[in-house]
């Protein structure tokens, strides 16, 4: 598994800089997950994982996501779909970059799960048609450190975790949660980043209409420098340049009932 800078001390650090979230967010869901794949044996009060039973940590962390994926579709077809979207650029960006089809694969999963922490933000602030408060905008905000602390509640490889979090720092040391600074932010984070936009641009949202495919390219092009690497801004707009078919369809594709990992997304295909 390809993981890069951030050490997990370092990712722990980070994150308890950040508000805590309510114990009952990891009582819920290490309850869910139990059900799954994993026996939780002790839980403090605020909702910090005290043990958990070991097991091989890459395959074992690729089933709790694939669990976590499944959970999102529940709770919200909208994210899941962008998610799934972001995943398939993710993926292929990746691969284009240089990293092996197994890397590439665990970007996707971390992609499919990068705004789990949106599922635990109440659906009146998601869908909110009119500009967010300043409290509602903070709240939104600290989505990817709510989904990172739930991954690292279950124990998850740190490679997931430290994607997850800093999916929307900026390459100018101008994002969230940490104002990371270019190459500090994680290279899987920074790919996430420009998938995840090009994403948002292009897709009709409550509180804005979709960027045609030319509009969200320029939006990218000016971020390049200030908000996105621009060497992965340029490799991404290359493979929407030579691939024609690289921009999914909208339909939804639900997820099969196979657990087996290479099954799970069809949609992930190398191209």
């Amino acid at each position: 598994m390809r993981y890069f800078q951030t050490q997990q001390t370092e990712t722990l650090n980070l994150i308890s800089t950040s508000n805590k979230i309510e114990g009952h967010f990891f009582e819920c869901i290490l309850c869910y997950i139990s059900n799954k794949r994993t026996h939780c044996t002790s839980l403090e009060g605020r909702g910090r994982v005290v043990a958990v039973t070991q097991y091989n940590r890459e395959g074992e962390s690729r089933s709790i996501l694939i669990s976590f994926v499944q959970s999102i579709q529940e709770r919200d077809i909208v994210t899941y779909e962008h998610s799934r979207r972001v995943a398939t650029y993710a993926q292929r960006l990746a691969r284009y970059l240089g990293w092996s089809r197994r890397e590439a694969y665990d970007l996707a999963l971390a992609a499919l799960v990068h705004d789990l922490g949106k599922t635990w933000i109440a659906n009146d602030i998601l869908n909110k048609s009119e500009a967010l408060s300043d409290d509602e905008r903070r709240t939104m905000e600290r989505h990817p450190v709510i989904g990172a602390r739930i991954l690292i509640g279950c124990d998850v490889h740190p490679f997931y975790v430290e994607t997850v979090l800093h999916h929307h720092e900026a390459w100018d040391g101008r994002g969230y949660p940490n104002g990371l600074h270019g190459e500090e932010i994680p290279l899987g984070a920074r790919i996430l980043t420009v998938a995840d936009v090009y994403d948002a641009l292009t897709s009709q949202r409550p509180y804005k209409v979709a960027f045609s495919d030319d509009a969200a390219r320029e939006r990218l092009l000016r971020g390049a420098a200030t908000t996105f690497d621009p060497t992965i801004v340029r490799a991404f707009l290359h493979l929407l340049d030579t691939y024609p078919n690289f921009t999914l369809p909208q339909s939804v594709c639900a997820l099969p009932q196979s657990t087996r990992a290479s099954q799970q997304f069809p949609f992930l295909t190398d191209f």
